[in-house]
């Protein structure tokens, strides 16, 4: 898939591959910093927790398969929400 408002593929980046995956044709850079991750337990990714609690995504790969667009597009709502509560918060 070439490079689109729904995939990039940024094999510049001196990460990329950021996570560990079968096809890096096939990987998205478009979410470099996931939006789901606001979701905390309910984000619907392959997560873990480190020993000092912090959420560890690095076996998740949603954010960058071809379809991260529509599937992150489809929870916008969840995510507004979360943020517009984060923010009530502080």
């Amino acid at each position: 898939m070439d490079n689109s408002s729904k995939f990039f593929s940024n094999r510049e980046c001196e990460y990329f591959p950021c996570h560990r995956t079968k096809e890096p044709a096939e990987f998205n850079c478009l979410f470099c910093y996931c939006p789901l991750y606001v979701l905390g337990e309910e984000c619907g990714g392959g997560f873990t927790f480190t020993a000092q609690g912090i959420k560890d995504c690095t076996g998740c790969e949603i954010p960058h398969s071809k379809d991260a667009a529509d599937y992150i597009a489809s929870r916008w709502g969840e995510i507004a929400a979360r943020v517009a509560i984060n923010i009530e918060e502080k």
